[in-house]
């Protein structure tokens, strides 16, 4: 591969999205204070550029009793920029009396948060072919459950508008009602 083709992947790999979860065990009788922390550096983190959203997994079973935050930034550089600032500095140095042992941290970029489960914050992804499998399905269907529903209104638009309204409505079910049930129904076969 040539360097310049190196720098348009790497270029590419910054503008993608990036989640990244961390996973902390906090000291018994310390989860008020660790409560409050992280309500607090989700607030701090929302003024960053790029921030596009946190949540937030209890001790639980599946999550081997830790909390697991999980963030996701716009970008790579978004991201880092949340990482290395001193802000977040200072906010990590608060819970060091409450937690237990080192975070565990993961990243992730392009369309695997799609195949993430949340109650298993440690799961490899799947591999890329079964995750284009999965994708090229979930995604003629949904086009075309669209064009069947909203077809005869959508002709009447201008094609621009109506490939944003369709990619809108695809994405956002996709993302939000779809592809968590389909990872799920799937999961035995997606992480095998």
């Amino acid at each position: 591969m040539s360097l310049e083709d190196k720098k348009m992947l790497l270029a590419a790999a910054d503008s993608e999205p990036v989640t990244v979860s961390i996973s902390r065990k906090v000291k018994p009788g310390c989860e008020a204070e660790y409560e409050a922390w992280i309500s607090d550096v989700i607030d701090a983190a929302r003024d960053f550029p790029g921030h596009q959203g946190a949540s937030v997994l209890r001790p639980c079973a599946a999550t081997r009793q830790q909390y697991v935050i999980i963030y996701r930034f716009a970008s790579y550089e978004d991201c880092r920029r949340w990482e290395d600032s001193d802000i977040r500095t200072q906010w990590l140095e608060k819970i060091e009396p409450w937690v237990d042992g080192e975070a565990v941290t993961r990243r992730g970029t392009g369309l695997e948060f799609w195949f993430d489960l949340p109650e298993l914050p440690a799961q490899k992804p799947p591999s890329p072919h079964k995750m284009a499998l999965v994708l090229v399905v979930v995604v003629f269907t949904l086009v075309m459950a669209i064009n069947l529903v909203f077809g005869s209104w959508l002709a009447e638009l201008p094609i621009g508008l109506r490939t944003l309204l369709v990619v809108l409505t695809q994405v956002l079910l996709m993302t939000y009602i779809v592809m968590p049930r389909v990872t799920k129904i799937l999961k035995s076969w997606l992480f095998k």
